[in-house]
This record gives structure tokens, sequence and C-alpha cells, in this order.
């Protein structure tokens, strides 16, 4: 028997291994995003879906951000090794280590993207010309953009928060790949949310949330040679 297991390798690391490890893994994270930001769902699911609630549909959302951060950076230590699964102790160990910063971050962002969205929905009340809805448009597609960028670099790296909005802001330009594939993303998000609804996107948190980090692998390989000792 263990003449086998030498031969064939060792145990938990074959690829049927690898990915029961990987759906385990993300399993786990999946539940432990559920459970971390059950205090926002619940009442965002009780909201009416109309313009004037958007300052609280910010504030359920205000859990979502350490819990994103931490499933990034258990995502990202995750190890494809059936002998090796901790997900919940690094879910955990990301989250402690990581709410600060990523609310530092994540609280601004929701902020500006809840102004951009109420001026667009109030934007026939203003009485300003119709093509001003583009410019908002695209400042709020940057915005959202650049907050990417951000909650994968507080979650993965230490940086003081200028440091994160600066860097965040250089990889919207320098990393034009990454910068797509995360506009993409928000793409099949918002058609998950617009022919389903929000609790199955919130069912693929974990998935979304691999997918993401897969794309942004250039800009976290930068950052980790150039601006990390």
């Amino acid at each position: 028997m263990n003449n086998t297991v030498e031969a064939g390798g060792r145990f938990g690391t074959g690829p049927l291994s690898r990915a029961m490890a990987l759906v385990y893994s993300l399993l786990v994270v999946e539940l432990l995003l559920v459970l971390t930001t059950l205090p926002g769902l619940v009442p965002l699911f009780l909201l009416d879906r109309h313009a004037s609630n958007l300052p609280l549909v910010a504030l359920c959302a205000l859990p979502l951000g350490p819990a994103l951060s931490a499933a990034l950076y258990a995502l990202r230590q995750h190890r494809p090794d059936l002998t090796e699964l901790n997900p919940t102790t690094l879910f955990w160990r990301g989250y402690r280590a990581n709410v600060r910063g990523v609310l530092a971050i994540w609280v601004p962002w929701l902020a500006w993207l809840t102004i951009v969205a109420l001026n667009l929905s109030y934007f026939g009340a203003a009485g300003v010309p119709g093509w001003w809805r583009v410019p908002l448009l695209l400042v709020a597609l940057g915005v959202t953009l650049w907050g990417i960028n951000a909650l994968v670099i507080t979650s993965l790296f230490r940086f003081r928060v200028r440091d994160v909005a600066r860097l965040a802001l250089h990889f919207l330009g320098y990393a034009p790949g990454v910068t797509l594939g995360n506009a993409c993303l928000l793409v099949v998000a918002a058609g998950v949310v617009w022919v389903s609804s929000e609790a199955v996107l919130g069912l693929l948190g974990s998935v979304l949330t691999l997918a993401l980090l897969r794309n942004c692998r250039p800009l976290v390989s930068k950052v980790e040679k150039e601006f990390t000792a």
C-alpha cells in the first residue's frame, strides 16, 4: 500500500484531490461569506427597490467589504492538498487582519457610489442636460473599478490607506487587462441579479471571488515584485 501511494505521489496531491480541495474551500468560504454578511443581507431583502433607500442599501453593504477581503485572503492562501485544508482558519485570520484597513477604503467608496447613484436616480429633477448621464456613469464605473483594485490590494498586502488608493488608481491604467476583466465580472454579476436575484449572486460569492482573484494575478504579482520588500 505504501509503495502504491509513493508510486502515484503523496496522498492528497493528485488532480482529483486538488479539485476536491478547491471545491471544499469554496463551499466553506461561501458559508462564511453568508454568515458574516447576514447582518446586512437580512434588512437589504426587506427594503423596497426605490432610489430613496440607496443610503440604507449602502449601510447594508458595509459588512460585505471585510467579508470579501477575508474571502480573498483565504482563497489566496489556499493550498490544493486535502491533508492541509484550513479555509475557516484562513478566513478568520484574514478578517481580523484586514477589517480596519478594508473599512477605511470601503466606507468612502460606498459613499461615493451612493452619491453618484442618487444623482443618476434623480437626474430629471436637477434640470440638467441629458448627456450629463454619460460622465456620471463613467465616474460610477471608474470608482467601482478603483474600489475593486483597492479591495484586492488591501486584502493581500499591508500598505497605508493613501498608498492603497494610489496603487489602485495606478493599476487602472497600468494593467488594462485586469481592469477589463474586472469590468466583465461586474457585467456578469449585474446579469445574474438581472435574470435572478441578489440571493443567487450571494450564493455565487466564493466563485466570483475566486474569479476576481485569478483575474487580478498580474496586479498582485506586480505589487509583490515592485512595492514590497
